[in-house]
């Protein structure tokens, strides 16, 4: 499966926003980056549908955008009005070629969700191979309202037991693509995770 991070050029903060390419051209997240519509369509003309890992604002601020731009259909946990399906924990969505599990994954945000195939994990938020704070094996902040680690430790811990062993693909919603031995990426990020230290410094 082809995935590409169309954000990738973006010079304001956003989200990593993956157009899955094949059978079913998919964006997972809008992200935040003023012409990201032009920049899906250098590589489609159809978007047929949009998942979202969750709502914060880096991650569907161009929400609008490409729906007016593709019509797709929209999966999400949470309520929007642009949602055309709810996706709830265990409930399989088409993701270019590859079928993937939804996992819920709250701590980081309350509507997260993370997507798991056979060989492909998309982490959004909840755990990131590098983002600033850790290399190979970091996690999304819990320090800010409506945040905990407490459930951002379960929330992986979870998708440890959810993951198939041969993952060797990981999209996560900041910081670099990796290729490899992803179940590792992840136990690294937990056991930083369940020290509960302060991600930042300013925490």
């Amino acid at each position: 499966m082809d995935v590409i991070n169309v954000t990738a050029d973006a010079e304001t903060f956003t989200c990593n926003a993956y157009l899955a390419l094949g059978d079913r051209p998919t964006l997972v997240d809008a992200g935040a980056m003023d012409g990201v519509v032009d920049v899906v369509r250098e590589h489609t003309d159809t978007v047929e549908a949009l998942v979202l890992t969750h709502q914060h604002g880096d991650h569907v601020a161009e929400l609008d955008a490409v729906c007016e731009a593709f019509d797709p259909e929209v999966y999400a946990y949470a309520e929007h009005p642009r949602r055309d399906h709810s996706l709830g924990d265990g409930d399989m969505v088409e993701v270019g070629d590859e079928t993937f599990e939804a996992v819920f994954t709250p701590g980081h945000a309350d509507d997260h969700l993370s997507f798991v195939s056979e060989t492909t994990l998309f982490s959004g938020d909840v755990v990131v191979h590098d983002d600033g704070a850790f290399d190979y094996g970091s996690f999304g902040r819990t320090d800010m309202a409506g945040q905990s680690r407490e459930r951002l430790v379960e929330s992986i811990e979870n998708l440890l037991g959810r993951m198939p062993e041969d993952v060797e693909h990981m999209y996560s919603g900041h910081g670099g693509v990796f290729h490899g031995d992803v179940r590792d990426v992840v136990e690294t990020a937990l056991s930083r995770a369940e020290k509960r230290e302060p991600k930042y410094p300013d925490e």
